[in-house]
């Protein structure tokens, strides 16, 4: 058995829905294509997908074999397209996912650059704060922000995630400012919960070098960042969010920072993919320009400074742009 033919026989089969019309595509008898389906079960010894006069369905061993049959035909289809192509640039689709803030703030600004360099590159930019599965879905290369705990992926750095707690001057005006951690358990807070686990996260802080969480009660909780920003500004309480993000609310006066002597412990940024996978040299050209991008903004980078934008689109000009917190970020990650 030819078994790149039948990967490629099978795929055909679910993205068409129908024996009939893969086979026409394969320019392939009818018979032939579900002898090959049959003989990959034989082989595979489990059953890929569910069959009646009506439709198909994948079975759950189906759906998994079919995720990695798209990806490992898609390298097979890349690597003879690079050696045919000789020295041309990549090309190709290439699925990136990314925090939403972080993509819309710092990608989206810059990516006119990217698409400039590599105009034979189809970017598809899934924007979530989820956990991504890069093999079961199909994702090239993730963007994360944390420590590395899986250790079938490889991370290679690219930023660092800096945070502040901050406040709107109006609830300050009416509940007094922190000046102690301590002092925390006074105050409300908006609360962030994962949509996942229902858990609220904690505030975090660096306190002589090591990380000390704080459980802040509020009467508020969500699990959007861009409302986690808002309701702030709404006087709801305090937050912890990032610096890049809520610059524009500090420097507006929308937002105060307190306790500046207690930062949020930092975050590594990460471009992230399986080990497992040669990288492809679409997924080495955006590590390496995505890279290029973050290190331009100082807020990213860990060469702090107020009053350096991140992109050509400064900060000033997103007035009220959405917002990425830390609880966000770690969620993200768990």
């Amino acid at each position: 058995m030819d078994r790149l033919q039948a990967m490629q026989v099978f795929t055909r089969v679910v993205d068409t829905n129908s024996f009939t019309k893969a086979a026409e595509t394969l320019d392939l008898p009818r018979a032939s294509v579900t002898t090959i389906i049959q003989n990959l079960e034989a082989y595979l010894g489990v059953r890929l997908m569910h069959r009646t006069t009506r439709r198909l369905s994948l079975t759950p061993d189906g759906a998994a074999y079919y995720e990695r049959c798209v990806l490992i035909l898609a390298d097979v289809d890349e690597t003879e397209s690079t050696l045919q192509n000789g020295s041309k640039k990549p090309r190709g689709k290439l699925r990136v996912d990314m925090p939403g803030a972080l993509g819309r703030t710092v990608v989206i600004p810059a990516l006119c650059e990217f698409h400039e360099r590599y105009p034979d590159i189809d970017l598809q930019l899934g924007f979530s704060d989820r956990p991504v599965d890069l093999l079961q879905e199909g994702v090239d290369c993730v963007i994360r922000v944390g420590a590395l705990q899986d250790s079938s992926l490889v991370a290679r750095r690219i930023g660092l995630f800096e945070g502040v707690t901050c406040a709107a001057p109006d609830y300050l005006a009416r509940a007094g400012e922190p000046r102690t951690i301590d002092e925390l358990s006074q105050f409300q807070a908006v609360n962030y919960f994962s949509s996942r686990t229902g858990r609220t996260i904690n505030f975090d802080f660096l306190v002589d070098g090591k990380e000390v969480e704080v459980k802040m009660q509020g009467s508020v909780s969500v699990n959007d960042a861009d409302a986690y920003v808002t309701c702030a500004v709404e006087g709801f309480g305090l937050i912890q969010a990032a610096l890049f993000m809520v610059l524009p609310h500090l420097r507006s006066g929308a937002l105060k920072e307190v306790l500046p002597e207690w930062k949020p412990l930092p975050m590594p940024i990460s471009a992230v993919y399986p080990h497992s996978r040669h990288l492809s040299p679409k997924v080495r050209v955006f590590v390496d320009w995505i890279a290029e991008v973050f290190d331009r903004c100082p807020l990213l980078s860990g060469r702090q400074s107020l009053d350096a934008p991140c992109s050509k689109r400064t900060l000033e000009e997103r007035e009220n742009g959405p917002a990425l917190d830390t609880p966000v970020l770690a969620e993200w990650m768990a």
